[in-house]
């Protein structure tokens, strides 16, 4: 599976989902209502679920009740997310119009994911293998054509609609309209996507400007709330792991993600998928929480180690020696470790850690947010980057260009096994 063919996934599902979306809403409502973020015909969380789910599930091919499990997962994940990316985009916009999902607690979000995850699931056996072939057929050039096309489109679909949320609502547009002809053509086009995001999002309305000055920093599960929670859990986890296998394997070793620095991407990450999908069951029950955590997390570090061994050739944990391990990618055991520490982190953790990241001064904390990303994915290329030299360099030792030269030089086979000592290299065709 190639960029080239996730792309065009990523398209055809987005496009196919909508079309869903479209009939589900005809049927119920007996109205249209293009209920995408974009203007488009595409609603990219279903492109991206069936991409993230083309990737995964072949590993575990006639393991149909595990498949339907981490299917459910991803759907659920990239729901929530997609939700959380939509109030993040318009911070000035209350939202409103969700349906019930599996995430929220209630019995109705349950059964609704639980028959969304069969049709996805069904749609993967049934009709995927069909377009699998059917893209076989297609010439890389009429591909490449449909890809950057439609992406460019809705790059530009993308910055309308995000210029709509970002400077007011239908009566800022007519007291535009009202004072000056200037920006017309303009005007009538944001004021049409914001009665379309009426329409598709019943209950959205925009935030008075006295309500917005009231929010203090990183106010509720914001990208700048994000960015701390993503640092501070990617620092303990590595602390963690590193005491953990010290204490019970007897050898002290680096568990960091990156060549900088002592951070654990991916316990970073796992916390803001946790904060992101659980959060809305916070006042439930622990079982819930727990329940959640054990099918989401097992998904997530299941999709971690699939993409380390795609992306970069690399193996950096394998647990098939563990009775009960699904594809030596997770188990069951720290499935369930996944749940508890799902609680501990939704009940206690979270709640604390949030308290504090909104006792920073707005400003300041804008600025140290930003300079610390700018910093840390700064970090992430290069770890990136040295990764594939790594793995290239055994089949070609001699660099290729200036770039090249520094890595070698920078980060040999001799740093980067120190660095990372279980860290193993893929060979082609494994």
């Amino acid at each position: 599976m190639n960029w080239l063919d996730l792309a065009l996934y990523l398209l055809i599902y987005s496009f196919g989902g909508w079309c869903a979306e479209v009939l589900y809403y005809a049927v119920t409502k007996r109205q249209f209502c293009n209920r995408g973020f974009l203007t488009m015909p595409f609603l990219l969380s279903y492109g991206a679920a069936f991409d993230l789910m083309i990737i995964t599930l072949p590993a575990l091919t006639g393991r149909y009740w595990l498949q339907f499990l981490f299917s459910a997962a991803i759907v659920s994940v990239v729901e929530s997310c997609s939700d959380h990316l939509n109030r993040q985009l318009g911070p000035n916009v209350h939202w409103g119009g969700e349906r019930p999902r599996i995430l929220g607690g209630s019995l109705e979000g349950l059964v609704f994911s639980a028959l969304a995850a069969a049709g996805f699931y069904i749609t993967y056996l049934v009709i995927h293998p069909l377009l699998l072939g059917l893209m076989a057929l297609a010439p890389v050039w009429l591909k490449k054509v449909a890809v950057w096309g439609l992406f460019a489109l809705m790059a530009a679909d993308f910055v309308g609609v995000l210029y709509t949320l970002q400077t007011g609502g239908p009566a800022a547009y007519a007291r535009r309209e009202a004072a000056s002809s200037e920006g017309w053509i303009a005007g009538r086009l944001t004021a049409a996507v914001w009665r379309r995001l009426q329409r598709a999002y019943p209950g959205i309305r925009e935030m008075p400007p006295e309500e917005r000055e009231a929010y203090p920093f990183a106010k509720g599960v914001c990208l700048d709330k994000l960015a701390w929670v993503f640092l501070t859990s990617a620092l303990l986890g590595d602390v963690i792991e590193t005491f953990w296998c010290g204490l019970v394997n007897g050898r002290w070793m680096n568990r960091s993600s990156v060549i900088y620095g002592p951070f654990s991407f991916v316990w970073g990450l796992g916390a803001v998928v946790l904060t992101v999908t659980l959060q809305r069951l916070a006042h439930r029950d622990s079982f819930f929480v727990f329940a959640a955590g054990f099918f989401i997390g097992g998904a997530y570090e299941y999709i971690c180690s699939v993409f380390t061994e795609l992306v970069f050739g690399t193996v950096f944990w394998d647990y098939s020696h563990i009775p009960l391990n699904i594809g030596g990618r997770t188990n069951v055991l720290f499935c369930f470790f996944w749940g508890v520490l799902a609680v501990f982190w939704i009940k206690g953790v979270y709640p604390q850690m949030s308290r504090i990241i909104e006792g920073f001064p707005a400003l300041a904390g804008k600025v140290a947010t930003w300079v610390v990303v700018a910093v840390m994915v700064c970090n992430g290329l290069l770890t990136c980057a040295a990764m594939l030299r790594y793995s290239a360099r055994a089949v070609q030792p001699e660099p290729s260009g200036a770039f090249e030269e520094f890595l070698d030089r920078q980060y040999s086979d001799s740093f980067m096994e120190r660095r990372w000592p279980n860290m193993i290299v893929m060979e082609k065709g494994a």
